[in-house]
């Protein structure tokens, strides 16, 4: 997979490992996705604290963990996400990931000073706001979808009722490196409290969300979408 594609892979993005149920019946599945276009007709914003977790357990078990806040937005028909990582395995590692029409980036502050811009990234839109004000029928265009019904989560403050659901990419380019996502979804604020993205065999990444806050614009900082520059930072594009 291109670099390009896996940061956007990344930034969704995207959880527990737990017996699959048998599926929904297709009118079940049905009701879940039109509840989630209801909930996505109302999303403006979210933030939240994430976990990303790179595992990978070939030829031995391995894992890198991201931590930080991530932010997305949606006004009309434009999207935005940000996300600002803080630590890279306990140990300060500043860095920004943005994604805006149709542009990503990513930013590395100084000492390392570096802006990385990925210009052909708006077809992976879809794939950015996974689970986060996407809505059923954004799922349905892009995956093919089970349903695995029911099950709670902690948001890092309360219970809440996910519903949790099996996704396999239509687009076979896709499919050849992301094989299989699954998502628990909060299908009344239409967002992800942990999602699971499979790599092959033996790696995935694990993304844990917490302190997740939903319309609520004093949580959508002004620098939330946007980094600071200077005349010393290098720039590339791909």
């Amino acid at each position: 997979m291109r670099l390009g594609m896996k940061l956007i892979f990344a930034a969704v993005i995207a959880l527990i490992l737990m017996p699959a149920r048998v599926s929904f019946a297709a009118d079940d599945l049905e009701k879940t996705l039109r509840k989630l276009d209801a909930a996505a007709a109302n999303f403006h914003s979210t933030s939240a604290d994430f976990k990303f977790d790179d595992i990978d357990t070939d030829p031995v078990y391995d894992d890198d963990v991201q931590t930080g806040v991530v932010y997305y937005q949606r006004t009309g028909g434009a999207f935005q996400m940000g996300v600002h990582i803080d630590k890279h395995n306990n140990k300060p590692a500043p860095k920004i990931y943005t994604y805006g029409s149709g542009v990503f980036e990513l930013f590395e502050p100084p000492p390392i000073n570096q802006l990385t811009t990925f210009t052909k990234a708006g077809k992976f839109e879809s794939y950015v706001m996974l689970g986060f004000g996407a809505s059923g029928k954004d799922l349905q265009a892009k995956w093919d979808i089970k349903d695995l019904g029911p099950e709670n989560l902690s948001d890092g403050k309360t219970t809440i009722k996910t519903e949790k659901l099996e996704l396999v990419a239509k687009d076979l380019e896709v499919r050849k490196n992301l094989t299989m996502v699954t998502i628990w979804v909060d299908l009344d604020r239409a967002v992800s409290l942990r999602q699971e993205l499979h790599f092959g065999a033996s790696k995935m990444k694990v993304c844990v969300y917490t302190n997740i806050k939903v319309n609520v614009p004093k949580s959508i900082p002004e620098d939330a979408f946007t980094f600071k520059t200077d005349r010393k930072t290098q720039r590339s594009k791909q």
